[in-house]
């Protein structure tokens, strides 16, 4: 590289050590960027793609963007999936001999994105690292935003990990196993060398970071592989791409499967907890519950929607904490005035760790800790113990208040190179060098004034600019009168530029007065964030009271304002609903439009088969059953007049499904996909919702796996859990007396001529119509299409030739069956139990068990 010029083998010098990422290289007030990654760049960005002289034969190719923009521009690029190294002057160029020296200060990447579109969200955007062995997996997660740390052992392996990935949505996931990751998880991957999973190099990171000297110390054991390793190998690489100590990443939480539900993504989706099934749809169970005011709080209350509690006690303290505010409207009305005060203290602790903490943020952290006393003010007369332990944590934090209150000025800009960051009176020195410059400034005023009287020069300016400092301007028709002392500077198309003895000695008064004020500033200023910096963990306590008591008055207030009731937790499996809505489509139809309906369930009646017709109410149903139960274990009041929910480990529902071309897999595939998940996961503890199972296929298969999935979920010894089934196959009514626990509900309906009335009321009995036709014709369907449909319909009626009679000879011929039927002949059965014990379903796909079933159930079919 001899023939490079100093910066072209400075820029080639970094760029070797980040290969995997487009380097912004500062020059000036621009990043530049060279070579391929210039070309990439100009690409993704639609920068134009010029170049530059760099010691060999050709030009470089490069692009740039301005510095003060580089934050889009890099978003723009992570979202495409490519990483960015910042190189930034680590050099005064004022200082520097020769070339200004640069290094590397950050690798941005999907994950670790902070710049202010990523700090503005009201949402987590995790970092991910995944380690496997043997059968075990193990997940740790990092928002580097906020500083929240999690990490979780799954001992049932792979798929189980995916799950919990796809739930979370991690902007990248680390791991040095990247196929295994991509078989259960299909988000941005980064691989990584394996020596950073290896336990004793993970342990050490670990150990390093929090200071710790054992890992039982961060809650632990010394040797837990599937926490220490992901744990440990994600620091490693946060370390190594973010270049930063990381202080605002001050607690480690280890998850277990008893912290929350680990609800599938189908059922986060398919309820519609924090994002609609169409783009663009705003209305969520979120943000029906969604009064917070700031944007930790919303971030919290996110994740209580994600990940209801499966705890009794800690739902019942969430629940009590909800109450005591709904009981006092002042309070509640107190506190969400007071919140109005109090900034993202989260994002602000995680700037102050990368120490890009601005004058700005300096004046919220200030307002947020006087607000913080006045919070805890307003809930002095609380007795809820919840609410008595945030009250505790609002305490004052005056020394911290007073020190800021000081230093910062209360007209501070946002940039602190904009000057004027640090208040006067704060340090004699810092008001000395400002005296100077602004009486530099005023000599200089005077000079020009003095300058004009002398040579009668009435346009005579003295201006400043960066090249060439402080000059005397004239414009060409005054030349004659300029005095022989003048030096001349600059010569313009109409003027002319000159110095004089005195100009140049109040030149170097000012600016090194200016010059001295801007690095006492910076002193000072950096000075005040290591300060900050030592407090960084009780600041991160206070934001996480704050964001509490927003999620908990937020909760209140929904309840107060949409008549929700406080459900009741029991542990006896029974769920008892009166009059219960939808959330989410009560608040779409108005005050007093929604039909309320009941449900009850438990002991006896554990599974209800659901009829009747299109647009009558019946996915409405199941939904607002599964989500009054989620809301319950939320710790959320709920959309009935009273409400009993057992304590539930999860909820599972395939409500509708759609084609995933992109894996090949048809509606059905999907739909049999989402099925065997569910049927695999079910317990007698679950709450399981089903509409329309088998549709996706011919008649009578569908019906038959219909019909085999009420059998298997009403069976106690097979799953027993609480489900709503909704179908169209009316002869799965016949099922209610035959298999203990079902019971049969349509929608209630009321022809008048040629319309029909669909009433929304739930109940008992199953339903004798579908009304498809006339559902046809409410939906626009031509004339002549519903009426041939009414004919084939009335043909198809009065044969024999109906779904009814195949459900009824399926039940006939099950009853008629004699229980020692139902036992294999001993070779055969022998064969088929080997055959069972020999397969490992926890490293088989879902399509692959149910492949196997397909075939075993066939050949006990034909023995």
């Amino acid at each position: 590289m001899a023939e490079l010029t100093p910066m072209m083998r400075q820029y080639l010098e970094l760029k070797e050590e980040h290969p995997d990422a487009l380097l912004f290289f500062r020059l000036g007030d621009f990043y530049e960027l060279f070579f391929d990654d210039a070309k990439t760049a100009s690409r993704e960005l639609e920068l134009t793609l010029t170049g530059r002289d760099c010691g060999m034969a050709e030009r470089a190719p490069m692009c740039g963007v301005p510095w003060h923009a580089a934050d889009a521009y890099v978003a723009r690029l992570i979202a495409r999936g490519y990483r960015v190294a910042i190189a930034e002057q680590t050099e005064d160029p004022a200082l520097a001999k020769a070339l200004v020296r640069r290094s590397v200060i950050r690798v941005v990447t999907p994950g670790t994105f902070a710049g202010p579109a990523a700090q503005a969200q009201a949402r987590n955007r995790f970092v991910a690292a995944v380690h496997f062995a043997g059968r075990r997996a193990g997940v740790a997660l990092c928002d580097v935003n906020t500083g929240e740390f999690f990490v979780r052992a799954f001992p049932e392996g792979d798929e189980a990990a995916g799950l919990f990935l796809a739930a979370r949505d991690p902007g990248e996931a680390v791991t040095s196993d990247p196929e295994r990751l991509l078989a259960v998880y299909r988000g941005f991957t980064s691989p990584v060398r394996a020596e950073t999973f290896r336990l004793g190099a993970a342990r050490e990171a670990l150990l390093k970071h929090f200071g710790a000297a054992s890992a039982q110390g961060l809650g632990i054991g010394d040797r837990d592989e599937m926490l220490l390793c992901p744990a440990g190998a994600l620091l490693s690489y946060l370390g190594a791409t973010q270049k930063a100590d990381l202080r605002h990443i001050a607690r480690l939480t280890v998850l277990t499967a008893g912290d929350a539900m680990p609800l599938p993504p189908t059922t986060l989706r398919s309820l519609e907890l924090t994002s609609g099934l169409r783009e663009g749809s705003g209305a969520t169970l979120l943000s029906v519950l969604d009064r917070t005011v700031t944007a930790m709080g919303l971030r919290l209350l996110r994740s209580w929607v994600e990940r209801p509690l499966v705890d009794k006690a800690a739902i019942e303290k969430r629940l009590d904490s909800v109450g005591a505010l709904v009981d006092d409207p002042t309070m509640l009305a107190r506190a969400a005035a007071l919140l109005d005060g109090v900034s993202d203290l989260e994002r602000i602790a995680s700037r102050l760790s990368y120490r890009t903490m601005t004058p700005r943020d300096c004046l919220a952290l200030l307002k947020s800790l006087q607000a913080a006393p006045e919070l805890g003010a307003a809930l002095s007369a609380t007795q809820d113990p919840g609410l008595a332990d945030i009250r505790e944590r609002l305490r004052p934090r005056a020394e911290t208040a007073a020190l800021l209150e000081r230093a910062i000025s209360p007209d501070a800009p946002a940039l602190l190179a904009d000057g004027g960051a640090i208040r006067e009176g704060y340090d004699p020195r810092l008001d000395e060098a400002r005296l100077m410059a602004r009486d530099g400034r005023k000599w200089i005023s005077d000079l020009e004034a003095r300058e004009r009287e002398a040579t009668g020069i009435r346009s005579l300016r003295v201006q400043y600019n960066r090249v060439f400092g402080y000059f005397i301007e004239v414009t060409r028709s005054n030349l004659a009168s300029v005095p022989a002392g003048y030096v001349r500077r600059q010569t313009l198309a109409n003027a002319e530029r000159y110095t004089t003895d005195e100009l140049a000695g109040l030149e170097r008064k000012v600016l090194g007065a200016q010059d001295e004020a801007s690095r006492l500033e910076g002193e000072l200023y950096a000075a005040l964030l290591d300060t900050l910096t030592g407090g960084i963990a009780d600041l991160q306590d206070l934001a996480g009271a704050v964001k509490e008591l927003d999620a908990l008055q937020s909760l209140a207030r929904a309840a107060a304002d949409n008549r929700y009731c406080k459900p009741a937790i029991n542990a006896e499996g029974r769920l008892d609903i009166r009059d219960g809505r939808h959330p989410v489509v009560e608040k779409a139809l108005g005050e007093g439009s929604f039909v309320p309906n009941d449900t009850q369930m438990g002991g006896g009646e554990r599974l209800l088969v659901i009829t009747g017709p299109n647009m009558a109410g019946k996915s409405t149903y199941l939904r607002q059953t599964a989500l009054i139960a989620l809301m319950a274990h939320m710790g959320s009041f709920v959309p009935a007049a009273s409400a009993d929910i057992p304590l539930l480990d999860n909820v599972y529902t395939r409500i509708g499904a759609q084609d995933d071309l992109a894996a090949g897999l048809s509606t059905f595939m999907v739909e049999m996909s989402e099925l065997s998940h569910i049927l695999r996961g079910a317990t007698n503890r679950s709450l399981v919702i089903l509409d329309e199972i088998g549709r996706g296929t011919g008649t009578l298969d569908g019906l038959s796996i219909a019909w085999a999935t009420v059998e298997y979920l009403a069976d106690e010894k097979a799953c027993g859990a609480l489900a709503l089934f909704a179908t169209h196959y009316h002869e799965l009514g016949e099922m209610e007396g035959a298999l203990p626990g079902v019971v049969n509900l349509s929608v209630t309906t009321r022809e008048v001529g040629d319309e029909v009335v669909f009433l929304h009321r739930m109940k008992r009995g199953g339903a004798d119509k579908s009304f498809g036709v006339y559902v046809a014709r409410m939906a626009g369907v031509p004339g002549a299409v519903v009426s041939r449909a009414r004919e084939i319909m009335a043909r198809l009626e009065a044969s024999d030739i109906t779904q009814d009679a195949i459900g009824r000879n399926i039940l006939e011929r099950r009853r008629k069956r004699k229980p020692e039927q139902m036992a294999l002949p001993d070779v055969a059965r022998a064969e088929l139990v080997n055959e069972l014990a020999g397969l490992d379903v926890l490293q088989m796909t879902p399509m692959e068990a149910l492949s196997r079933l397909m075939v075993l159930k066939e050949k006990a079919r034909k023995v």
